[in-house]
C-alpha cells in the first residue's frame, strides 16, 4: 500500500488498533524513527496517532500484526494525520525498496507550480 500524497513517514511499530465509527485508529508505540518528516513537528510525534478513514473493515493484515516494524507514511489533513501506506520494514523487499526509493525522491508537482 503506497500513495504519493504521503507527506510524513516513519519506521514504528503498531501499538494499538481500534475502531473509531467508521474509521481505523492506529496508535503507534514510543519508540519511532522519522524517516521524512514533513508538516510532522515534534511535539505531535509524541503521541501519534492516525486514522484510516472509512477503514473500519479494512482486512489490512499490517493493522493485525503488532510485533512487526512497519514503514509507516501519512499527511495531516485539518487536525489528523491520514495513513496513506503501510509497508513492513523488510529491506529485502522488492516492493519495500521500491517504496523507500520513491519516497525519497518523490517531488510534489504542485509545489513546482504553484511555489514558484
Amino acid at each position: 500500500m503506497f500513495s504519493s500524497v504521503s507527506t510524513t513517514a516513519i519506521k514504528a511499530k503498531i501499538k494499538e488498533v481500534k475502531q473509531e465509527n467508521m474509521d481505523r485508529k492506529v496508535i503507534l508505540q514510543k519508540r519511532k524513527k522519522i524517516i521524512k518528516s514533513g508538516n510532522l513537528k515534534k511535539k505531535d510525534t509524541k503521541k501519534l496517532v492516525l486514522y484510516l478513514k472509512n477503514g473500519a473493515d479494512c482486512p489490512c493484515q499490517q493493522l493485525d500484526n503488532l510485533t512487526n516494524q512497519y514503514l509507516i507514511m501519512g499527511r495531516k489533513v485539518d487536525k489528523q494525520y491520514l495513513l496513506t501506506g503501510i509497508h513492513k520494514w523488510d529491506k529485502s523487499n522488492k516492493e519495500f525498496k521500491k517504496a523507500m526509493k520513491t519516497l525519497k525522491t518523490y517531488k510534489c508537482p504542485e509545489f513546482t507550480t504553484v511555489f514558484k
